[in-house]
């Protein structure tokens, strides 16, 4: 369904600048519409019908209360597609859009249009829908937002209104840049409620995580390793906890830096965080483990490529076994017989005693052994 975004007329007192800043909400939230919709088509076949509009406009002007800066929400408001815009609003806000955090977003980016506009008064030539589309693919990286955008009913619209906007003298490619950023959030947030009711996958992070490293720990299906800070946030960290155990072993290892940030930068460090603040929960003091990272390093450990893999298995060695018995953990380990013999393999005791089967592969087998995570964490 195409959204009209015209030109309107605005409240007497908005200059041009205003008016242009407006103009590029239109153009932001125009695009992460595009994307609910698409989203919807994709996971439901259909998109989901719009509020009403009545109740749209009144719902929609208490969120922009504070979000957006008052000339900028004023001149929205005033324009006759307002109706429309704010059914746009609620309808991401019905689909898992935190508005909360994107309409200041798109706040930053009007102002940044209308200070735009009020230091540049000169014109450039239209350019017809051709060119805007040559100019969305030089600036967007192939993927949903832009498959999004050039398969919308509303393209036409929306190249329009980048060239009203260049006319204007503003940085559309700027603009663009930006509001696939966002683009990308409104991906995620309405992917992730389409996908609420559906069968949760086991991700191959998760599969190839089954075994000492991870045993005990709740993992999470879909844990993705290649994306650090997803990766924490799956496993119930803040940036700040992180940030503590992370300290907590460079202080255990002074005089190793090179190895110190091997392990930090290492794919299953957030593995590592996890079983750390689940001894502490646990009531064990990890800082007393960790006193075991002070062995020497030779130059020849030191010059092979899987350094960071190395520092994890040493870690772990430590954080298993009581402060001070860990034996030396250069040996090479052998993953798959590792697996064999780990705890979380086969049935628990519970499902032993009722004759259940094992598990099956792809069943975090992590989440049936050990006591249930300190409360607080979200998974």
């Amino acid at each position: 369904m195409a959204t009209p975004m015209p030109e309107e007329p605005f409240a007497e007192a908005a200059g041009e600048a205003v008016q242009t800043a407006v103009m590029s909400v239109r153009l932001v939230m125009a695009i992460a519409d595009a994307i609910r919709r698409h989203q919807q088509r994709q996971k439901k076949g259909a998109e989901e019908e719009l509020p009403p509009a009545e109740k749209a406009k009144e719902d929609a002007k208490e969120e922009l209360k504070n979000l957006l800066p008052p000339d900028i929400s004023a001149a929205l408001m005033a324009g006759a597609d307002w109706p429309q815009v704010a059914q746009q609003l609620m309808a991401l806000k019905r689909a898992g859009v935190d508005l909360e955090q994107l309409l200041p977003r798109i706040g930053e980016i009007a102002v940044t249009v209308r200070d735009q506009v009020a230091a540049n008064e000169a014109r450039v030539a239209k350019e017809g829908a051709g060119e805007w589309e040559r100019m969305l693919r030089e600036t967007l990286p192939a993927g949903p937002v832009r498959e999004a955008i050039l398969a919308s009913p509303t393209w036409p619209d929306i190249a329009a209104t980048m060239a009203k906007l260049d006319e204007r003298g503003v940085d559309v490619r700027q603009i663009l840049a930006s509001a696939h950023d966002e683009g990308l959030g409104v991906d995620q947030a309405v992917a992730k409620v389409l996908s609420a009711g559906e069968a949760p996958t086991t991700s191959r992070d998760a599969l190839l995580s089954y075994g000492p490293l991870t045993a005990g720990l709740d993992v999470p299906p879909n844990l993705d390793l290649s994306d650090r800070e997803r990766a924490l946030r799956q496993l119930g960290f803040s940036p700040k906890e992180h940030e503590r155990f992370a300290r907590m072993v460079r202080e255990a290892m002074p005089g190793r830096e090179l190895e110190a940030d091997a392990l930090l930068t290492s794919k299953q460090w957030p593995l590592l965080v996890a079983r750390m603040d689940r001894m502490e929960g646990d009531g064990r003091v990890v800082k007393d483990h960790l006193a075991g990272l002070n062995r020497p390093t030779t130059s020849e450990e030191l010059r092979k490529p899987d350094l960071g893999s190395r520092m994890v298995q040493e870690v772990h060695n430590v954080l298993r076994h009581a402060p001070g018995e860990a034996p030396s953990a250069r040996l090479k380990v052998s993953t798959t017989a590792a697996r064999l013999q780990s705890s979380t393999v086969g049935p628990t005791k519970a499902q032993a005693a009722k004759g259940a089967a094992p598990a099956e592969p792809g069943v975090a087998a992590h989440r049936q052994t050990g006591p249930s995570a300190k409360p607080g964490k979200v998974k």
